[in-house]
């Protein structure tokens, strides 16, 4: 696909500076650029590159102003990050535009299949599935037995998803998601031995969730796992049994949620970090990576760093202390062999 750099500014409700007729077929990094590319400038430390990139076009906000003359040419944009993510949708790498199933699939007789949906080579659907329309099954998905998937879903090669579950409407799941096994339910017996707790319950899965790659999201023991609508969660992640994280709640990689653990809404949880179970963490609060939350948190936008984690600027003084430690402690070693000697010179008065 190519465009114009004159389409582009239409897109984006922007002006050009330069050639309106030069045109781009891919976006392009700043310090590599490449003719026909667009690539943007929304930092002031890449500025430098905005001289000597040789894309054909370059993004900028309005308020921009060169400080040096610059090749390619200009698109100004009231949001050059909101502008960007417009244009990645038109020049990603978009799935194929089929629909059908395909016939090395295995797709139950009792399976219900929304319009326009489609399924990809090797994928197994079982009984009683329902899928919404225009969703796209990639290659080699597996879909268990009563699950349902709503509208517009996208799951890419590998996803398994098993029986029971429920997906909304417009998710987003990446290679080799597992959604539905069961949760880590052992009880230990008196002869040391462990006896596996039977998972009867589900995993649910509301509007607009996207989980990356690897990621898993155990059944409940009883009722549901529940992910609610707009939650993003990145790659190896790891969701407990009977977990429930809030609307627009976000989660870096390789993060962890202990069973029955309650995450609010609009939560931002860096790489990393690991809850214990059975905790409930207020509506708003950022966690930095690798700390590690073992107590609830109850006051809404709090931010903790840390391990165990404690208030993100204490933590933020307390390590600046810890830095000056062997400082302080040659200075108390000092102090006390001073008022030692004092001492001793009193006493031998």
């Amino acid at each position: 696909m190519q465009l114009s750099a004159q389409e582009i500014a239409q897109l984006l409700n922007g002006t050009v500076e330069g050639d309106p007729a030069v045109l781009v077929s891919r976006p392009s990094k700043i310090e590599e650029g490449g003719a026909g590319t667009i690539t943007f400038l929304a930092r002031d430390h890449y500025e430098e590159y905005a001289y000597t990139t040789t894309a054909s076009i370059l993004l900028v906000s309005h308020t921009f102003q060169a400080r040096k003359p610059i090749s390619a040419t200009l698109v100004r944009v009231e949001n050059v990050y909101h502008a960007l993510n417009f244009l990645l949708e038109r020049f990603g790498n978009h799935l194929p535009a089929a629909t059908g199933v395909d016939a090395s699939a295995s797709v139950h007789p009792q399976a219900r299949l929304g319009e326009g949906v489609h399924i990809g080579r090797f994928t197994v659907v079982e009984a009683n599935v329902q899928i919404g329309a225009g969703s796209y099954i990639g290659d080699q998905v597996f879909i268990g037995k009563n699950v349902t998937i709503g509208r517009n879903a996208v799951l890419h090669p590998g996803v398994k998803i098993l029986a029971a579950c429920v997906l909304g409407d417009d998710c987003v799941l990446h290679p080799n998601v597992v959604i539905g096994g069961d949760g880590f339910g052992f009880v230990p017996q008196e002869d040391g031995t462990y006896k596996k707790t039977t998972h009867t319950g589900n995993v649910v899965i509301k509007d607009s969730v996207e989980i990356g790659a690897n990621t898993t999201i155990d059944r409940a023991t009883l009722g549901s796992t529940v992910i609610h609508s707009g939650v993003k969660i990145d790659n190896l992640v790891h969701i407990a049994h009977n977990v429930e994280i809030g609307e627009n709640t976000v989660m870096a990689a390789q993060a962890g949620v202990a069973g029955s653990t309650k995450i609010g809404k609009n939560c931002r949880i860096g790489g990393q970090v690991g809850f214990a179970g059975h905790l409930t963490i207020a509506e708003g609060t950022q966690i930095q990576a690798q700390s590690g939350i073992a107590s609830s948190v109850k006051e809404p936008n709090t931010a903790l760093f840390g391990s165990p984690a404690f208030g993100y600027n204490d933590f933020l003084k307390s390590h600046a202390v810890l830095k000056k430690l062997p400082e302080l402690y040659k200075k108390i070693a000092a102090l006390e062999k001073k008022m030692n000697n004092e001492m001793d010179k009193m006493n031998n008065e």
